[in-house]
């Protein structure tokens, strides 16, 4: 019986973009790093303004997002979507990283 070994090194690579988090990002409760570090990170990586959102949640305490979202979406609505959606797949240690695509629809009678 002859034995074969193959070896395979693949790589994804990409330009590092500054800031480094799209839109946001979700703290989980017990995850490695919490919303100040990140603030502080952030803050001297990018001149892109974040908000931090406080979540009382057994899985998710923090969301960072951008100022530019909540001008479009209220912090409530936003809240309750991560919540409802991506806290079911989220667990209290990780940091998920958000790129949200906010459409706004406008009907306006003239005249």
């Amino acid at each position: 019986m002859e034995k074969r070994r193959q070896k395979r090194l693949r790589a994804h690579i990409k330009e590092f973009v500054l800031p480094p988090i799209t839109d946001g990002l979700v703290l989980g409760r017990a995850s490695p790093i919490g919303h100040v570090a990140v603030g502080r990170a952030l803050s001297l990586l990018s001149t892109t303004a974040f908000e931090h959102i406080e979540i009382d949640d057994d899985v998710i305490s923090d969301i960072l997002i951008r100022k530019a979202i909540l001008r479009k979406i209220p912090a409530a609505e936003l809240k309750t979507f991560i919540l409802d959606e991506i806290k079911p797949a989220m667990g209290a240690e990780e940091i998920l990283h958000l790129a949200l695509e906010v459409e706004l629809f406008v009907d306006q009678k003239l005249g």
